[in-house]
């Protein structure tokens, strides 16, 4: 009988516990916020595996990425609760902005596209520098 009720007790804890994308997902807030990410899927950069874990915490943003196609870039802030993310496509010279609002659950709000200007191109062109150099290293 104990047993049991030992098996019971694991089985409620584990089905309380928060899926692995949304543990990863607040583990990495604090290093993600206010930051524009470069996202490679190979080796997986940060921003990958952070966006990849966001698609899938919030369906909205999975179906976008899966039209679209995984971004070469991605920002993310938050902002009176709100969360946003700056999806940018420099290859079309397109950015697209995400937001979540506390009350809306797991939706996502999009709008976009917006024209990536001269100088955010440049910018993320140095994130593309910066990353050859660190796999060299």
């Amino acid at each position: 009988m104990r047993v049991i009720r030992l098996m019971i007790l694991a089985i409620a804890v584990a089905s309380c516990s928060p899926d692995q994308s949304s543990a990863y997902l607040r583990r990495t807030a604090g290093a993600a916020r206010d930051h524009i990410m470069l996202v490679r899927a190979d080796p997986p950069s940060f921003g990958h595996d952070r966006l990849s874990a966001l698609a899938s915490y919030y369906p909205d943003l999975g179906v976008f990425i899966s039209r679209k196609g995984m971004p070469n870039y991605y920002a993310e802030t938050k902002n009176s609760g709100n969360s946003y993310f700056i999806l940018y496509y420099p290859i079309k010279r397109q950015a697209f902005a995400c937001r979540t609002t506390p009350d809306s659950g797991r939706r996502v709000e999009f709008s976009g596209p917006y024209p990536v200007t001269p100088y955010e191109l440049a910018s993320l062109r140095e994130l593309d520098d910066q990353g050859e150099q660190n796999l060299r290293n």
